[in-house]
């Protein structure tokens, strides 16, 4: 029986992102994020081999992220034009194909941790005043996700009458639009995608991000895809939930990112994405110049952060 078993695994597969943007300053700013995801990389990789599910793995990798500060999510996050910040986070396990998330959560360390506990309830997605009062109901402790980066980001801004339409929100960076995510094929090919934000900065207050919605974090049994980029861009595109239903109306991962970035390019977003299909293929696409993400593909750790190719996806 025990080698049945063994029989019946798969090789797990793993991706993860911390944003998207126009470029990273010198090799300084680069090497710095690229040890970050790929230490990230290999914590959750070592936890997938060691038999955790996908959606254990999402969970612990977007908590990483969200407590990295270079990336624009729990730990970090970028202020509205109130000087509030407002996270937002969403969970979708493939093989349930229940998504759930919160949406402008204030003083949390990890919104992620929201989205799990939702998981196993009635209602799936909580906005600001709902997502406030469950974390006091799981008494999880108040926390002040404020970094002097981010707050003298925004004081010189407002100097400025916040002409800027967002923060640049990736370290070391000109410009970005920074969300954090993670897809996951376990041992047992179950598929997951989680994604975190903290928005995209100076924006009106009650804005929604997509990362809370099934356009931006979106897996089935077929395929698991995280987003990153204009928020606004993404919901218009519904650009996750679109290439997991490619896939499973029987496009290769390959062919589904392709065909939808070729549309958002037409259509003139600035966006980018990573996934993962139940056959263990691994794709990442970008509009924008510069996509942050690191990957396992069952030997070896690999990254986006040069990826200069004219093509709009890769794949592992």
């Amino acid at each position: 029986m025990a080698d049945v078993e063994v029989e019946n695994q798969v090789q797990p597969k793993l991706i993860i992102h911390g944003g998207a943007g126009s470029s990273l300053k010198g090799k300084g700013g680069l090497n710095a994020v690229r040890q970050s995801l790929h230490s990230i990389v290999e914590e959750i990789y070592a936890l997938l081999l060691d038999k955790a599910s996908a959606t254990e793995a999402v969970v612990k990798g977007c908590q990483l992220l969200e407590d990295e500060p270079r990336f624009n999510a729990g730990t970090g996050s970028v202020l509205q034009s109130d000087g509030q910040i407002r996270m937002s986070a969403s969970l979708m396990d493939g093989t349930s194909q229940s998504f759930s998330g919160a949406i402008n959560v204030s003083r949390i360390k990890n919104p992620i941790a929201l989205a799990k506990f939702l998981q196993s309830q009635s209602d799936r997605v909580l906005s600001d005043y709902g997502a406030a009062e469950l974390t006091r109901e799981l008494q999880i402790s108040p926390y002040n996700p404020l970094t002097d980066k981010r707050l003298n980001e925004w004081l010189a801004e407002r100097k400025d009458n916040f002409s800027k339409s967002m923060a640049g929100v990736i370290a070391e960076s000109e410009a970005g639009r920074g969300t954090i995510g993670v897809v996951a094929l376990d041992s047992q090919g179950n598929l997951a995608a989680g994604t975190s934000t903290g928005g995209k900065g100076f924006e009106r207050i009650g804005r929604v991000s997509d990362s809370a919605m099934p356009a931006g974090n979106y897996a089935t049994k077929q395929a698991a895809v995280s987003c990153t980029g204009i928020g606004e861009d993404i919901i218009d595109e519904c650009l996750a939930a679109k290439i997991v239903v490619r896939v499973t109306d029987g496009l290769s991962l390959a062919a589904a990112f392709e065909r939808s970035f070729v549309e958002a390019k037409q259509n003139q977003r600035d966006l980018g994405a990573i996934g993962i299909a139940a056959t263990g293929a691994i794709a990442w696409g970008k509009t924008s110049d510069v996509l942050l993400a690191a990957y396992h593909d069952g030997q070896n750790i690999g990254d986006t952060l040069e990826w200069t190719d004219e093509s709009l996806i890769d794949c592992s």
